[in-house]
């Protein structure tokens, strides 16, 4: 079914706007989608009731939602006189800018619970800042705006973790399950280039391979191998596209055991070679 879902991308590197409307986003309240770019929304008035995969939340004045590559999701309610900013990443930028490690960190952050609850003056603070963004958006040619988007990516994100993270250290203690999926998630981005065994991911947790998986699912809404794979992918699709190594350099950078190894493993999860994918576009 996740394969035939309806997929959002966007058409330039980023994209940042305001017209996020009721109607439309009652578009998708009869089917969830599949997000191929990333997305960063800032609620300022109205209430959203969603999904991103398996979880359920409630988007309200203040928060912040963290929508990552791959998710799913799906709208069920929209209350209010909607006021939403958004800020979004193409797939194909993200894939080409050799980013991968703020993607990664992104990832880990939001597991399992997407949305961020601010203070009224935080949200102020990040309300000005993109309407800023929006204005200049709005003022400059697309050369110029693509030139910015590296380091428009690599701040949005850094003050995204950070605000991530304080907030986390604020929280009441997460649940067992969701401590689980951080732990794992880490240990995912510290080692993923070295090992895809669910197993060994396990074992390093101290718990079962099945209850692993699980735990992940119900939270997530992903499995363990969807995780392990999606970091994979994202690390040998920058690489193809941004450096100029061999498809064997980038094959034992991420420790398979040969190129023809890697290029079944690439086309299964991409749908062609890793050499059909550097030379497409």
């Amino acid at each position: 079914m996740e394969k035939e879902l309806p997929k959002i991308d966007l058409p330039e590197p980023w994209l940042i706007g305001t017209d996020i409307s009721k109607e439309l986003l009652s578009l998708y309240t009869n089917y969830p989608v599949r997000l191929k770019c990333e997305i960063f929304v800032l609620c300022m008035d109205g209430e959203v009731d969603a999904s991103v995969n398996l979880n359920r939340i409630e988007v309200r004045p203040n928060d912040i939602i963290t929508l990552t590559p791959g998710s799913i999701f799906q709208i069920y309610r929209v209350d209010g006189n909607l006021k939403i900013y958004f800020l979004g990443f193409s797939s194909k930028y993200i894939e080409e800018s050799n980013q991968t490690r703020a993607m990664l960190d992104s990832i880990y952050l939001t597991l399992g619970h997407p949305v961020l609850s601010l203070k009224p003056e935080g949200a102020s603070v990040m309300q000005d800042y993109l309407k800023l963004l929006i204005r200049m958006y709005e003022t400059f040619p697309e050369k110029i705006r693509t030139e910015m988007a590296p380091n428009l990516y690599a701040d949005i994100h850094k003050g995204v973790s950070i605000l991530y993270k304080n907030k986390n250290t604020d929280k009441s203690p997460v649940s067992k399950s969701e401590q689980i999926c951080r732990n794992f998630g880490q240990l995912v981005i510290q080692h993923y280039n070295q090992t895809r065994n669910v197993a060994w991911y396990a074992e390093k947790l101290g718990i079962t391979h099945a209850h692993l998986c699980t735990t992940v699912k119900q939270v997530t809404g992903k499995t363990c191998v969807d995780i392990i794979s999606s970091m994979v992918i994202m690390d040998a699709k920058s690489q193809l596209k941004s450096t100029n190594l061999s498809i064997q350099d980038i094959s034992d950078s991420l420790n398979f055991a040969n190129m023809s190894f890697f290029g079944k493993y690439f086309k299964r999860n991409v749908g062609m070679s890793p050499l059909e994918y550097r030379n497409n576009g």
